[in-house]
C-alpha cells in the first residue's frame, strides 16, 4: 500500500458530484503529487482498496437522501485509511441552509458508519436539472479546491 496512492470513489447523477471528484483529483495530483484514481460508482466496481491508504468518498443528495450506491460503499472495510467524505447537495449551496445541510446530509449519513475514520468531511452545492434545463447550479468549485488543498495535507503527514 502506497502512501500517495489515493481513490476517490463517486456517484453523481446531475454532474457536481463528479466535477467535485475531478477538481479534488486534479489538485491531489498538482499540488502533492498523489496517485489518483476516479471511480464512478455507477459505471464501475471499487477497486481492491488494499492498495489505497486515502480514500474520498462523495456522493449526491436527491429527495433528502444521499445515494444508495455512495452508503453501499461505506460499508467496506476502510480500517487503517484516512478518510474522507463529501456530498453535493444544492440546500448546501444554498445561503442560510449550508450547516443544516452537513449537519443532515454529512454529519447523520456517518453517524450510521462508526467504523469509518473519517479525517474531514465537506457538503458543497449541487445542481437540479429537468428535462435537461438547469434549474439551480450553485456548485462552487474554488470551494472543492480548498477543502482539496486540506485534504492533502492530511493525507502527506
Amino acid at each position: 500500500m502506497s502512501a500517495s496512492k489515493t481513490l476517490i470513489a463517486y456517484v453523481s447523477k446531475q454532474g457536481a458530484t463528479e466535477e467535485s471528484a475531478r477538481k479534488i483529483s486534479e489538485t491531489l495530483r498538482s499540488k502533492f503529487r498523489l496517485e489518483v484514481d476516479l471511480v464512478d460508482l455507477k459505471e464501475q466496481k471499487p477497486l481492491d482498496l488494499v492498495q489505497y491508504q486515502n480514500i474520498i468518498v462523495g456522493g449526491g443528495v436527491r429527495g433528502g437522501r444521499v445515494y444508495g450506491k455512495t452508503l453501499k460503499f461505506l460499508e467496506n472495510d476502510l480500517s487503517g485509511k484516512k478518510v474522507a467524505f463529501y456530498v453535493s447537495s444544492t440546500w448546501a449551496g444554498t445561503p442560510g441552509s449550508y450547516e443544516n445541510a452537513k449537519s443532515r446530509f454529512v454529519e447523520k449519513t456517518l453517524a450510521k458508519y462508526p467504523k469509518v475514520n473519517v479525517v474531514s468531511a465537506e457538503a458543497f452545492g449541487g445542481r437540479i436539472r429537468y428535462f435537461g434545463k438547469t434549474m439551480v447550479d450553485n456548485t462552487d468549485l474554488a470551494k472543492v479546491e480548498v477543502w482539496a488543498e486540506e485534504l492533502g495535507k492530511k493525507f502527506t503527514q
